[in-house]
């Protein structure tokens, strides 16, 4: 046999070794559908899902619109990102009430590029340059390039991150930066979005304290807010905040709520095209909405080097906020969410639709807290929204040629209630620990003076420094005294009466942060009750609030410490609850079981027992009833 033929056999062989249920394993794991699909129960979900599907729709056609405003881009392409997301993340996103599609932090952070890179002032393109794709200008399509390539690139970085496996360091985003971020970052919005509320023709602002820059530009220019849209805008939110109160306190009676952002959308786009207001007052209005889905095409790649900063910015944020939701529904209706498999699945929800001229997407509280309330099941919710915005797309955009853009500025405020009613947590957090408090403030700041990236990734590295200086620092020790007890220690030859037994439970992390401490004061127990007057009583369980939690149990009739010769004084380290450690956690492991000999004066320890229960497998028991202690 030739080495080739050797060669080949044993390719051959390698390949034969994959078996088929490998390949169906990680097809299930890596494709969620294909696990909840052929088990769907058509009887029981399709009713509820129905529902909840075209309340969906309503919402993402709403919040595709505004939130493409939002990214300066042509409102038809929000459109396309709550079609192209949703189907994508159906088949790979675990989530069962998790609606992707546009959102507003995401559509925020794009539009700095866009407004950098194709800025709407100082172009020669006009709406009459018309480029062929949709019927739009080359300026739009320019725009949406831009947009595109951020969904692109940030998807691009999502997907590394699950090969990378890094859905599990989303440990070090605590609650309170979570949620200071995300209020800052709809404080933005909103600020965005006022100069459409007030009618107002100004320039893009961005950079540090641009927040600050464009209330000063709008201050200076009070003179030109435009009544009409002001008192239309007011009126809008009014409605919107009235109703949306009305179905959330019915909520439980009817399933079927009013769809009072589709309402507002006809009711305002009818009355402004029979008052023809665009005109005669001047309104802004959405404008001409091509039909039909566009062809596939690449997004720029000349522009992804300067669009870096965008795009790790969508992909974290974007995640963040998209894991918590899903973590929270997992929580809610009992399953598990993957957090790797979710970075694959906002990835290439992502990446994919960028080819179709997508800005990016990821999930909204507003949607996924709709599919609570209208009794949603499984993601057939999403796959039947995805139907009707279709429908949109191809017979109803047409008619949203005249919505006033004031309106949509009042649905994406309305719509960022949830985020902006985080304040409250302030509350809670000055009441449990100062330090989160102070975390929560200086992160909302940094988010507000900067961007929401920049206050993400200011509030992790926050939370790692406070953890490095808190965690060496923290309380490890609670002793109990306890009543007097005698056990029986079984040996091989006899029982013994064991008078001083001491157990000390360790039931955290032992680390490189926390080893010395771990020892200084198991090193002050010993020292401690050696030299003391009184035994301690009882053993009991620990507390699973501190580190090492030290139980005892002896005579406190002024006895002598001293044991006597039929007496043992036995220290027992009770590892069950070390769930993980290092090289430094293990060698003071390895210090703390052979005493040095400085500590063999030490009468509390006779013969230098010690015991490791879960560290060597070697599980303890106390058996009161029997008065023996085994292990």
């Amino acid at each position: 046999m030739t080495g080739a033929e050797r060669r080949r056999r044993a390719v051959w062989g390698k390949i034969r070794a994959v078996r088929c249920e490998d390949i169906k394993e990680w097809c299930m794991r890596r494709l969620p559908i294909l696990e909840w699909g052929p088990v769907y129960d058509w009887k029981e979900n399709l009713v509820p899902d129905m529902v909840s599907g075209m309340m969906l729709a309503i919402q993402q056609v709403t919040q595709g619109l505004a939130f493409a405003a939002l990214s300066s881009v042509h409102p038809v392409f929000g459109l396309y990102g709550s079609f192209f997301p949703v189907i994508i993340y159906a088949i790979f996103g675990m989530g069962r009430h998790v609606a992707t599609g546009t959102f507003a932090l995401t559509s925020l952070i794009s539009a700095n590029a866009v407004e950098r890179l194709v800025p709407s002032t100082g172009t020669n393109f006009t709406a009459n340059n018309n480029s062929g794709i949709l019927g739009l200008s080359e300026f739009e399509m320019q725009r949406i390039g831009v947009a595109a390539a951020v969904s692109f690139l940030g998807g691009i970085i999502q997907v590394v991150m699950f090969m990378l496996q890094l859905g599990h360091a989303t440990f070090l985003l605590t609650e309170p930066v979570i949620s200071a971020m995300t209020t800052g970052a709809a404080t933005h919005v909103v600020t965005s979005q006022v100069k459409y509320l007030l009618g107002m023709k100004m320039p893009y602002i961005s950079g540090p304290l641009g927040f600050f820059h464009i209330y000063a530009y709008i201050f200076e220019n009070i003179r030109s807010v435009q009544l009409e849209a002001l008192l239309l805008s007011l009126l809008s939110i009014v409605v919107l905040v009235l109703v949306k109160e009305l179905n959330e306190k019915f909520q439980r009676n009817i399933k079927i709520v009013l769809p009072i952002d589709l309402v507002l959308i006809i009711a305002t786009s009818i009355a402004c095209c029979y008052a023809d207001m665009e005109y005669v007052y001047g309104l802004e209005v959405v404008g001409h909405i091509p039909q039909g889905l566009p062809p596939p095409k690449l997004p720029p790649m000349n522009v992804l080097s300067e669009i870096v900063t965008e795009a790790f910015g969508v992909a974290l944020v974007g995640y963040v906020a998209s894991l918590a939701l899903a973590q929270s529904s997992a929580k809610r209706f009992n399953y598990t969410v993957d957090d790797n498999q979710e970075l694959l699945a906002h990835g290439l929800s992502n990446v994919i639709p960028s080819f179709f001229f997508c800005i990016p997407s990821a999930a909204a509280m507003g949607r996924t807290a709709l599919l609570y309330s209208t009794g949603a099941r499984t993601q057939v919710a999403c796959l039947i929204s995805c139907a009707l915005v279709l429908v949109v797309i191809y017979v109803i955009g047409a008619v949203l040629y005249w919505l006033p853009m004031c309106v949509l500025a009042s649905i994406i405020i309305v719509g960022l209630k949830g985020m902006l009613m985080q304040f409250r947590d302030l509350k809670k957090y000055w009441n449990m620990d100062k330090i989160d408090w102070s975390i929560w403030v200086t992160t909302y700041m940094f988010t507000i003076c900067f961007a929401a990236n920049v206050g993400l990734l200011y509030g992790v590295v926050c939370t790692i420094v406070i953890v490095i200086f808190r965690f060496p620092r923290a309380k490890t020790l609670n002793l109990k005294n306890m009543e007097e007890v005698e056990y029986k220690y079984k040996t091989e030859d006899n029982c013994e009466s064991l008078k001083q037994v001491k157990i000390v439970s360790v039931s955290n992390p032992l680390v490189f942060l926390n080893a010395r401490k771990f020892h200084a004061d198991l090193m002050k127990i010993i020292q401690k009750d050696s030299t003391s007057s009184q035994a301690c009583e009882d053993v009991n369980k620990c507390e699973q609030n501190t580190l090492l939690c030290s139980f005892s149990n002896g005579g406190c009739h002024g006895e002598s410490l001293q044991p006597r010769q039929s007496e043992r004084r036995i220290l027992i380290l009770d590892c069950s609850g070390l769930n993980f450690f290092d090289y430094t956690g293990v060698s003071m492991l390895l210090q703390v079981l052979v005493i040095p000999d400085t500590l063999c004066t030490l009468k509390y320890i006779n013969t230098h027992t010690i015991y490791l229960s879960q560290l060597l497998v070697i599980p303890l028991t106390v058996d009161k009833g029997g008065n023996s202690c085994k292990r």
